[in-house]
């Protein structure tokens, strides 16, 4: 901490966890904690907003790096960094850069650290000779741990060093496994834990499931030397990840219940609400609300409601921003901020612009929906899928072994049956009347058994893209349907209580948009749960679909919903970072999936995140799918 007025250089170990604030105020300036907490936010607009402050404040952290046995070498070097919401400009960067370069060992490399966009593009016109820099996402690729779920497991280790040697391996996956892949594919049966040896993204669908699952799950680099090494492979283990820990622990141990069949962790009983299978029609999107899904899925219902928010608004919109935060009654004025409203605006102008602003740039692709009675008119149109099914019921009750025959068997009977001429004929005028002259469809699936406590279905039932003219929709509708009976979505269901009559799969048949940049967000930082500022977002110049099924690295950013700040996180596979017009448009997104987030919210606490997937053409955002996001704890 820099006192201009002294001329004086502090150095505070963060040990024991003093904060700059508190120095500050405590030992600086003589207040009380109460007297600080009361004045908390005019003082931090003193201290990271005014051009004209005493105080500089910034974090110095050594580098160093890890061996693929666990093992430091040698100091690297320091960074030096500010918080992500101070608003220092170039001269005032520069001027705290050298000072404390002044003061430290001239052995040892200091580099700046922007700690958002605003500051790189301040020390991207300062020589690289005059201060060095280094940028988060240069350091996050460095990164040789990443905890993405903490937990403990015990169970075998199994390690594969490519998709190829997972696919030919004669022993399947067992539950109490631990799998180590440089990327895991999304289809593996639920394990015991998950080590990925390539860095990823906590939103694929694979690690969204690993939440769901509740088993430790985390990025390490080297990790497979450190096996070989140590023999591992193959042999049972502890394996923990730890969300403050500098590395996992991977330890050899001996197998309990050795001889025996380990017993299974004991799983809760997944709730999902009853199909609605009454007669309904074929619906557009824009008719449904969220108490819809049992008719046409939670996916279909969410959409529905999205469109009904985007026309008439919300009176839920500034929940999130109304709670309290202790020590601030509320966190309104940093809205009205960001919306460039005086820190005093009242709610009804809060509310007015924020509607302004969500309709402004938002949007929800047309389309049309097929309700679960659709789908059971086509089932019972067939005595041989009847027969079927209760073959896989019966099989599913009785625990024998002929599961995953049976599921291939009933995919390909929903396939190879034909639809009923009444049934084309409806779905036909349906796409005639709501989406006449969309040239390509996206066709995808809304069950009532996904986005549910304990129970997300990430990635587990199929949406067709490219989809063109109303026969090749028809296939789609007829593939989205047998997604629901994959032996992999069947096992998982039953392991998870839920029965397989309980389920069912309604079509959303919508416009397929086009986009420059795509992806998924979270209204919360994943790999920081106390984090209540920051917005999430995984983004892709190709497909949504590359960022959640993990065949690609995304970029990923975090931007700051309370402060209106930026930061990219990763890289992933880019060669360069996005422009800054797109990165306004993805705070833009980040402040409205915030809004979204409060509309959604179960209770008046407001903290529920939520998981959307979003399409960006221009400046014009479409919204493409809202669902919780059930985060590990």
């Amino acid at each position: 901490m820099l006192d201009r007025t002294e001329s004086v250089l502090h150095f505070i170990d963060s040990a024991d966890g003093t904060l700059h604030v508190r120095y500050i105020g405590c030992e600086i300036l003589g207040m009380s904690i109460d007297e600080l907490a009361g004045r908390l936010d005019s003082f931090n607009d003193d201290v990271y907003r005014n051009p004209d402050r005493r105080f500089y404040l910034g974090t110095l952290a050594l580098h160093t790096r890890q061996d693929p046995e666990g093992g430091q070498q040698a100091p690297g070097f320091l960074s030096l960094e500010t918080v992500d919401v101070d608003t220092m400009s170039q001269d005032m960067l520069r001027f705290f850069y050298h000072c404390v370069r002044d003061h430290i060992d001239s052995s040892v490399p200091l580099f700046l650290k922007p700690a958002n966009h605003l500051q790189e593009g301040y020390v991207a016109d300062i020589p690289v000779s005059e201060i060095p820099r280094i940028l988060a996402h240069e350091l996050y690729s460095t990164a040789s741990f990443v905890p993405l779920n903490p937990g403990r497991a015990h169970g075998r280790l199994r390690v594969f060093r490519s998709e190829e040697e997972y696919r030919a391996a004669v022993e399947p996956l067992e539950w109490h496994d631990i799998i180590v892949m440089p990327r895991v594919p999304e289809d593996i049966p639920r394990v015991s834990g998950i080590i990925h040896t390539e860095h990823t993204t906590p939103l694929s669908h694979i690690n969204v499931m690993a939440a769901g699952w509740r088993i430790p799950n985390s990025v390490r680099i080297g990790v497979i030397d450190r096996i070989d090494g140590a023999g591992l492979d193959g042999r049972w283990v502890d394996y923990g990840v730890d969300t403050d820990a500098a590395d996992l622990v991977l330890e050899a141990a001996e197998r309990r219940h050795d001889g025996e069949e380990p017993p299974r962790p004991a799983a809760e009983r997944v709730t999902v609400d009853l199909p609605d299978l009454t007669p309904t029609p074929i619906a557009p999107l824009s008719d449904l609300r969220a108490g819809d899904h049992v008719r046409f899925g939670t996916k279909a219902a969410n959409l529905g409601e999205l469109h009904d928010l985007l026309q008439h608004g919300s009176p839920r919109w500034l929940g999130y921003y109304r709670v309290p935060r202790p020590p601030r009654d509320n966190l309104l004025r940093y809205l009205a901020r960001q919306l460039d409203l005086p820190e005093t605006a009242a709610d009804t102008e809060l509310t007015a612009a924020v509607a302004h602003l969500v309709k402004e740039h938002t949007q929800v692709p047309r389309g049309i929906v097929l309700p679960f009675s659709l789908q059971q008119r086509f089932l019972d149109s067939s005595p041989e899928l009847r027969e079927a099914l209760d073959r896989l019921n019966s099989a599913l009750e009785s625990g024998t072994s002929q599961t995953e025959r049976l599921c291939a068997e009933l995919q390909r009977l929903i396939r190879d049956t034909p639809l009923p001429q009444e049934i084309r004929a409806e779905i036909g005028r349906a796409i005639d009347r709501h989406l006449y002259g969309v040239p390509v469809h996206v066709v995808r699936s809304s069950s009532n058994a996904e986005d549910l406590p304990g129970f997300s279905a990430a990635g587990l039932y199929e949406s067709v893209a490219h989809v063109t003219g109303t026969d090749a929709v028809l296939d789609a509708v007829k593939e989205v349907w047998a997604s629901l009976l994959s032996a992999r979505a069947v096992l998982l269901r039953h392991q998870a209580g839920i029965p397989l009559d309980h389920c069912r799969m309604g079509v959303i048949v919508q416009e397929q948009v086009g986009a420059t940049t795509g992806g998924v967000l979270v209204t919360c930082n994943p790999l920081s749960p106390q984090d209540f500022r920051d917005v999430y977002l995984n983004v892709s110049q190709r497909s949504v679909t590359e960022v959640v099924t993990g065949e690609g690295a995304p970029l990923q950013y975090l931007c700051n919903t309370m402060e209106g700040t930026s930061r990219t996180v990763s890289l992933g596979s880019a060669a360069a970072d996005l422009p800054a017009a797109t990165r306004e448009v993805l705070r833009r997104l980040a402040l409205i999936s915030r809004l979204l987030q409060s509309h959604f919210s179960p209770d008046d606490g407001f903290t529920a995140p939520v998981d959307i997937e979003w399409a960006v053409e221009g400046d014009r955002i479409s919204l493409l799918q809202l669902r919780p996001f059930r985060t590990a704890g």
